[in-house]
């Protein structure tokens, strides 16, 4: 099980608070996610991670669905992006949404830290784990969140693609 909480964030600020509770830099990650429509609570994406040259195709089930934070996730690595998407639109999917984002990936023992830039969005922060307690999980997930000066007023519930659909209807697009 995953689970995540999402904070929205200062991104230079949230960089400088992970970098200072000594979390290792991983990786940088270019994401372009197409999200296509299936009913809530399930997702299905594929991401191309275009700096890594590599694609996902990923479906997660929201556990709780009014929270966002606990997901079944399955996800296999996929060749071609472009024909993964295309398969699925023969299949009916339609796309919903694409996020677009600049990731910095860190890890703290058995923490992640995802530290986004999104298109459109602003700056966010995903504190992860894995792991079949939940409870234990986010206990270590506030505890992270509370040394890197983060609480409950800071939390996102919503998903990206929620996010962006929302900023669209205000646009009146």
């Amino acid at each position: 099980m995953e689970i995540e909480v999402k904070f929205r964030v200062d991104f230079a600020e949230a960089k400088r608070a992970i970098e200072s509770i000594g979390a290792a830099f991983i990786r940088e990650e270019i994401q372009e996610d197409v999200y296509l429509s299936v009913p809530l609570p399930e997702l299905l994406r594929v991401r191309r991670i275009t700096n890594l040259g590599r694609s996902f195709l990923t479906y997660k089930r929201i556990a709780d669905p009014g929270r966002n934070e606990e997901f079944d996730e399955l996800e296999v690595e996929v060749s071609d992006f472009e024909t993964t998407v295309e398969i699925l639109r023969r299949l009916g999917f339609i796309e919903d949404v694409i996020v677009r984002k600049r990731r910095l990936v860190y890890r703290l023992e058995d923490i992640t830290f995802e530290l986004s830039e999104v298109e459109g969005l602003g700056a966010f922060l995903d504190i992860e784990v894995i792991s079949d307690d939940v409870e234990e999980a986010k206990r270590k997930i506030w505890e992270m969140a509370g040394k890197l000066g983060l609480g409950e007023k800071d939390v996102e519930p919503r998903l990206y693609q929620e996010l962006i659909r929302e900023k669209a209807k205000e646009k009146g697009e």
